[in-house]
């Protein structure tokens, strides 16, 4: 829409369904808790430090478009870098009164923003309406693929109502003309250095962060609060439990459980498989999630060994909640759907878990791959992009 005194763009279907539900796929099985009350969020940086790097294959694409098409709208074609790329989730509560997205000292090299919704007001959160201070539109209704595009100064004051329920999940994106604030350098040094250290180009398993990044509290002042690790809360309000032999009970440090072997654990039935970690286990049923429906075709060539609970292993699992899901009713409020609607993996099975287990790893294979053949060429170039077999 041009408006000189307010210049933003809108796009409807600006993302495909499939590009939505694979960031969704991605945040929901790496996220942090974010910059904000209520807010969670993934990071590039992240995903690389947790050996999850080769997830950033899905964004550059994305951003290569969302670039193009800002500097072609606002006329600064070949002008800009991108400051910060990140997938971020507002829960029940989370609100952001009138604000320019340049309104701190720390954040004056931010020129231009692009929001990019995942999911949709009304069919998967309520409330988290945004709007403009000035101009037109004054509002928008967040739908799955619309992408909104405005300055990031005063002239695009704007506000997020608060959500009432679900989460909202967007891709969001900030632009500078100041090439020291380019993220693309910054990505590509973490990306060597984890790719050269430890042999992890080797491997497709993700490695947790430090406890304290997963832990979520109302207040989020002290771990010893009432609250939740989210990687446990988002496998909780799927429907699963997980079991780690290796715990100690009460006495266990989160930290240490992060990094220990678990299995999935459904009503009274537990899979016969450990997952090398929590996260191991939390990218492989979001994964089941994206994917259910062309999961249900795909053959399961190793066996699946289901096993009824006993007693004592019972008594562990909820010896460990007590650990890490403190206050499951705060878990449920801030990770569930909104009540009309079904859960995305309402049709489960434990042979679908077990194909996800295969396509899991032929997924991150690929993107790895990706990663290996493109990385050189973003090294020269310094800029992340993306490449054309055969160059």
């Amino acid at each position: 829409m041009a408006d000189p005194e307010h210049p933003r763009l809108i796009i409807r279907n600006f993302l495909s369904i499939d590009e939505c539900k694979e960031l969704e796929f991605i945040h929901k099985s790496c996220s942090t808790v974010g910059y904000r009350p209520n807010v969670f969020s993934t990071t590039l940086s992240h995903l690389i430090a947790t050996n999850s790097f080769h997830l950033i294959i899905p964004f550059v694409r994305i951003r290569e478009r969302l670039k193009d098409k800002l500097e072609e709208f606002f006329g600064c074609e070949y002008e800009l870098f991108v400051e910060f790329t990140g997938l971020i989730s507002w829960s029940r509560g989370a609100s952001i009164g009138w604000h320019s997205d340049d309104n701190r000292p720390y954040l004056k090299q931010r020129d231009y923003a692009a929001v990019c919704y995942l999911n949709s007001y009304g069919r998967d959160f309520s409330g988290g309406l945004f709007h403009f201070q000035d101009g037109e539109p004054t509002s928008i209704m967040p739908m799955a693929g619309d992408v909104v595009m405005y300055t990031a100064d005063c002239r695009n004051i704007h506000s997020v109502d608060e959500i009432i329920d679900g989460e909202r999940l967007t891709l969001t994106l900030w632009f500078s003309r100041d090439s020291s604030h380019d993220e693309d350098a910054k990505l590509i040094s973490l990306l060597s250095q984890n790719l050269l250290r430890d042999n992890k180009a080797d491997s497709c398993l993700p490695l947790p962060a430090s406890g304290n990044m997963y832990w979520f509290s109302v207040e989020q002042t002290s771990n010893e609060q009432l609250g939740f690790n989210i990687c446990w809360a988002r496998l909780h309000v799927l429907g699963y439990d997980t079991y780690i032999s290796e715990a100690d009970g009460c006495d266990s440090d989160v930290s240490e459980l992060l990094v220990k072997p678990v299995q999935l654990v459904r009503n009274n039935e537990m899979l016969d498989l450990e997952f090398v970690n929590i996260l191991h286990a939390l990218q492989v049923v979001h994964f089941f999630c994206w994917k259910a429906s062309a999961l249900r075709t795909r053959e399961v060539t190793r066996d699946i060994k289901v096993v009824e609970l006993s007693d004592m292993q019972r008594q562990k699992i909820n010896s460990l909640k007590s650990v890490v899901l403190n206050d499951h009713d705060l878990a449920a409020s801030f990770f569930c759907s909104i009540p009309s609607k079904k859960s995305s993996c309402i049709r489960f099975d434990w042979t679908g878990i077990m194909a996800a287990v295969d396509a899991w790893g032929d997924y991150t294979s690929k993107l790895i791959e990706q990663i290996h053949l493109q990385l050189p060429h973003w090294r020269t170039h310094q800029s992340i992009y993306s490449v054309q077999l055969g160059e």
